[in-house]
């Protein structure tokens, strides 16, 4: 429990608006208030006369927080008592000028933020509404017997005109008044749980306890009960006390794993029972179950379409039964074939049957544009070989002929060999002639057009073997030969939550540095761990706040299901303040894109780097475009229809069908050290579209190495 006398005084920002640069800032302690009375607030006029105006921050959930919101809110308060009419109606009849004339108001005195206008208003209406209650229950209700003390308005609310002042006390009065009054006390009194926050509310209270209780998860239900404790920490009322109990016990069953939360079915809901429709007990007003819960937008779904689900879902359930099923019987049936082999053999070895594999690494699949995928081909082969030695094996046990056999196989590899050699020069010297020989304009426009169908032919790979490689990149490889090979060792990395939102951890495989290192495709491995070395830059340049990453291996195809990656892109774009940019290399299965997300403009740029007129992934599009609404729901604004999607096609355009990957770790690289971040113009339309000379992928290659060395045993 932190102390007052120990909590540490939270620093408020401001900002001049004689200032160009919102990064120009000074901080100075929030003013503390001796006694209780009419706040006037006289600082905020102060700083309005000096323009300068407190920034209010804004929670996950887009709540506002911090002391800049408590500050606004009272300054709100004061706006609506003295501005508002003292009038017996509703804030919806009160004329439109009035509630303009609040809005200016706390806008020149703060820097409220995008979609500030209608919480504002919203503030001033409840707040209108509960000064009125309160000169009801303290000025008037008290004194009906004493009618004499009604005659004048309150001494502390010296604005409230005596005319103005006997409408209202004879509003007050009527019998219309006492029965709605009466019927409000009623549900006031159904309300068991009663809360002791002050201005700062739930939002308030989180960015609190999250200082005050560093690396402890707060639910709801830990803000639900810190909500009803007084300042010793203490819960006077008896019935919330044991509600609290209760949810002691439950949060310890949940870190025991003995008892699983699941969406809305959580520790609060658990301890006081369901949420009352539209509302999210232990947040907040203005937070729907939706919003919280991440809920999908319920749909009418159609009698046929629900006889269609359950009928797939019986049949995938059948077909799993005959999967297991069918994998027992092929288990059997090896062990039998295996148990014979061992008594016709001698020292029969079961292992020499199994394939070898290299440990899978979730983001080291290999992307080309040509769809090949090296390490898959090469157990395709590896397997294929040793299915031929078991036949050769069974063979030879059931005829007593195995090496008559293999001696025959070798003759026939040995001739296949030659066979393929022969084919090998055969296409050489024909290719050698083609050179020579000149083609026709019909001829181009078919080998452009099979260029630009990447997906259905494999696309020509330029011979990299000459290409000299980085001197980090040879003393890595010669650390794969002498380490990770022989030792049959993996490079572990760990990342920083800074870098994708999320700490996580992954591996380089040997393949991974060797096939680098010669210009061969490249998996999300190798894309993740550059975007771990250009965060550095990022932060030596301070420019952390202007640009972050997106993880590929999360969001690329096979990933997860569109719904789970755009809710990852939406946690990514949820931490920033709107202006930030998101680069997110994106690979819809054969080819490596750029995506750069600036989520407060909904805009989202395409960085394509093959030639042609290049299109955006369809699923691709959907994540991005899913994530954005999500987000707009966060910051409780409505959005645009739909994002505007701008392709850049002056980037530079990669030679062959491999470089797409190193490509795009050099377009991050690119974009970063131009402190201006003025991409947009150096891709635009009509730019030079000549590949990268070699020079520049070698730098990007000698960084990945450099920063990949320094995890060396």
């Amino acid at each position: 429990m932190v102390t007052p006398q120990d909590k540490p005084l939270k620093k408020m920002k401001f900002v001049s608006s004689a200032e160009k640069e919102p990064s120009s800032t000074t901080t100075i302690s929030e003013d503390s208030k001796s006694g209780r009375g009419m706040s006037t607030m006289p600082r905020v006029v102060k700083r309005k006369l000096q323009k300068i105006k407190p920034v209010v921050e804004y929670n996950k959930r887009g709540k506002g927080c911090g002391p800049a919101h408590t500050e606004m809110q009272s300054y709100i308060g004061v706006l609506a008592r003295s501005r508002v009419p003292l009038v017996d109606k509703k804030w919806a009849d009160i004329p439109n000028d009035i509630k303009e004339q609040i809005w200016e108001a706390v806008d020149m005195a703060f820097v409220v933020g995008q979609g500030g206008k209608t919480s504002v208003l919203s503030s001033a209406a409840k707040k209108w509404k509960d000064f009125k209650s309160t000169l009801t229950r303290h000025y008037i209700l008290p004194y009906i017997n004493e009618r004499e003390k009604l005659s004048q308005p309150p001494a502390v609310y010296k604005f409230i005109e005596k005319a103005e002042w006997d409408a209202f006390v004879a509003s007050r009065l009527s019998k219309d008044f006492e029965s709605v009054h009466s019927q409000h006390a009623q549900i006031r009194e159904k309300l068991e749980y009663n809360h002791r926050l002050s201005r700062k509310g739930y939002a308030g209270l989180e960015d609190q306890l999250e200082e005050t209780m560093p690396g402890v998860e707060i639910d709801r239900s830990t803000l639900w009960k810190k909500a009803r404790q007084d300042k010793l920490g203490n819960i006077p009322d008896p019935k919330v006390a044991k509600k609290a109990k209760l949810i002691d016990d439950l949060q310890k069953q949940v870190a025991e794993g003995s008892l699983s939360i699941t969406g809305s079915n959580d520790v609060l809901t658990m301890a006081l029972g369901p949420e009352h429709p539209g509302r999210v007990r232990g947040v907040g007003a203005g937070i729907s179950p939706r919003q919280f819960f991440n809920l999908p937008r319920p749909q009418r779904v159609k009698f046929a379409d629900q006889l269609k689900e359950s009928v797939r879902i019986v049949l995938q359930e059948e077909t799993k039964k005959m999967e297991a099923r069918t994998k027992q019987l092929v288990e059997a049936e090896r062990e039998h074939l295996l148990s014979q082999l061992s008594h016709l053999i001698p020292n029969f070895d079961p292992s020499m049957l199994k394939p070898k594999t290299s440990p899978m690494n979730p983001m080291s699949d290999k992307a080309s544009c040509s769809g090949a995928d090296v390490r898959s081909l090469h157990l395709e082969d590896d397997t294929a070989r040793n299915g031929e030695q078991q036949e050769q094996t069974k063979s030879g046990a059931l005829d007593n002929q195995d090496e008559e056999k293999r001696e025959e196989n070798k003759d026939e590899q040995k001739m296949g060999e030659t066979i393929d050699e022969g084919k090998k020069e055969e296409e050489k010297e024909n290719k050698d002639e083609g050179k020579e020989e000149d083609t026709n304009v019909e001829e181009k426009k078919e080998e452009k057009q099979d260029e630009e169908k990447h997906d259905e032919e494999g696309d020509e790979v330029l011979d990299y073997s000459n290409v000299e490689v980085p001197s980090s990149l040879q003393s890595l490889c010669g650390y794969v030969e002498t380490t990770l090979k022989p030792q049959g060792k993996i490079m572990t990395f760990n990342i920083e939550k800074e870098v994708f939102g999320a700490d996580r951890s992954t591996f380089v495989l040997h393949e991974d540095i060797t096939q680098f290192a010669g210009m061969e495709e490249i998996g999300a491995t190798v894309v993740a761990v550059y975007m771990r070395c250009l965060y550095d830059l990022l932060r030596e340049a301070n420019m952390c706040s202007m640009v972050g990453f997106i993880d590929p291996a999360q969001v690329s195809a096979n990933a997860g299901s569109l719904t789970d990656r755009s809710r990852i892109v939406a946690s990514r774009l949820q931490k920033t303040d709107g202006e930030q940019i998101f680069m997110m290399p994106y690979n819809p299965g054969r080819h490596w894109v750029l995506l750069i997300v600036r989520a407060k403009r909904e805009t989202v740029y395409f960085l394509d780097p093959l030639p042609g007129n290049r299109v955006v992934d369809e699923e691709g599009k959907n994540i991005v475009n899913s994530a954005l609404k999500i987000y707009n729901s966060h910051i409780g604004r409505p959005g645009r229809k739909a994002p505007i999607w701008k392709t850049l096609p002056g980037t530079p355009k990669q030679p062959s069908s491999v470089e797409c990957g190193y490509y795009v770790m050099r377009f991050m690289r690119d974009i970063i050290m131009d402190p201006s971040l003025e991409f947009e113009k150096k891709f635009a339309k009509g730019k030079d579209q000549a590949p990268y000379p070699q020079a520049a992928i070698d730098e990007v290659r000698k960084e990945w190495a450099e920063f990949v060395c320094l995890h060396m045993d």
